[in-house]
């Protein structure tokens, strides 16, 4: 195997989510396998993850976030000065990246992990390597958002983009991205024996409190869910800024008995082996790592059908239950089925263990190792 120098470039190195999660896992995996990694950052975190002295590099361009490139004034176009003072600063960041590229060995690889990102590596010099732009978000989410014709415009010449399933690639296709494929998020939990006993009346979501996860809808659904089935808990992991709403929302349902607010975790083995049942619903999601790590320790899912990534990690009716996006009825109806059935429960928990480990992160470093061989023939 081909030792490799690897750059991750992403908006910052450690930040908090699920983007900053993969790109530290990956990048550990890789540098595991003897590969030279080095993940750079365009600014520093928000909300920094600790990274508990990984075996690679890191390193930040800016030592606060740099402001959103001016709007040209009409008459001035370029020519105006606070366009120009941007771009000499973009500029001197980007040389930085192809300093560190020029040192780079045979080989090397380029993983622009956001597109925001992509925007100073289009600027510095990545001749002789491999540049591989990522998008981790579905591509209707994309579609919405200002990311959907930034990817078209700074990805359409990198070696592959990369979106996070075949239904995706193929929607990017017809927008003429030519060079797209798709690669699957890891588990980003080793795979483990000390799974969910299944015996806690406890159905557990772990996430941002956040609109786009939706744990309004949750509110919603549990409102009915847990009439059918008193007794049980809904536990909610994390934080965000729609936790004081959610609560007082909590309340008007008058759910307070049933709801626990329990805030964010650095446990999630642990959260995971308290609960029975695990839900997600999200408005949007890419690949969704919870689903994963959820499923990996033995979990039955509800969730929403709000994305190609979700049915493509639960086959709905066999390891888990699909709801249509944003129908709270249809999803407190899959939350009973689970709820009301130890049987169910128990199977579908087992199913999940034994299906999501085709995301092994052994496999999908391997899978990662044969895309840099490949594109560098």
């Amino acid at each position: 195997m081909t030792r490799r120098d690897i750059f991750f470039v992403g908006n910052e190195v450690n930040e908090l989510g699920g983007v900053g999660r993969w790109q530290i896992q990956m990048a550990r995996l890789l540098a595991e396998r003897g590969h030279r990694v080095k993940v750079v950052g365009i600014a520093p975190p928000h909300a920094p993850m600790e990274l508990n002295d990984p075996p690679f590099e890191t390193a930040t361009l800016y030592a606060r976030r740099p402001p959103s490139r001016p709007k040209p004034r009409l008459k001035l176009g370029r020519l105006d000065p606070a366009v120009r003072r941007a771009e000499g600063h973009m500029q001197a960041a980007a040389d930085k990246l192809t300093r560190m590229f020029r040192a780079a060995g045979p080989g090397a690889v380029i993983i622009v992990t956001q597109v925001w990102a992509m925007e100073w590596v289009a600027l510095a010099d990545t001749a002789g390597h491999i540049v591989i732009g990522m998008s981790h978000e579905a591509f209707e989410t994309s579609k919405k958002s200002s990311r959907f014709e930034r990817v078209k415009t700074y990805y359409k010449d990198v070696d592959r983009l990369l979106v996070l399933t075949q239904e995706d690639a193929d929607r990017w296709a017809v927008e003429g991205m030519n060079n797209v494929g798709f690669m699957p998020n890891p588990l980003p939990l080793a795979p483990t024996e000390e799974t969910s006993e299944r015996t806690e009346k406890v159905v557990l979501s772990v996430g941002r409190l956040s609109h786009e996860k939706g744990i309004d809808m949750l509110l919603d659904a549990w409102a009915e869910a847990s009439r059918q089935q008193p007794g049980w808990v809904l536990r909610l992991h994390g934080t965000g800024d729609q936790e004081a709403a959610l609560k007082q929302r909590c309340a008007e349902l008058g759910l307070d008995d049933s709801v626990d607010f329990a805030g964010q975790t650095d446990d999630v083995p642990a959260a995971l082996r308290q609960a029975s049942v695990f839900v997600l619903s999200s408005r949007g999601e890419g690949f969704p790592l919870a689903l994963l790590e959820a499923m990996a320790f033995g979990l039955p899912c509800a969730a929403f059908d709000c994305a190609p990534g979700v049915h493509e990690i639960i086959t709905d009716g066999e390891d888990g239950l699909l709801a249509r996006p944003g129908n709270t009825t249809e999803l407190a109806q899959q939350l009973v089925r689970l709820m009301s059935d130890e049987e169910l429960r128990e199977t579908m928990g087992e199913k999940a263990r034994r299906s999501v480990q085709r995301y092994s992160p052994e496999h999908i470093t391997d899978r990662w190792e044969e895309l840099f061989a490949f594109l560098e023939r």
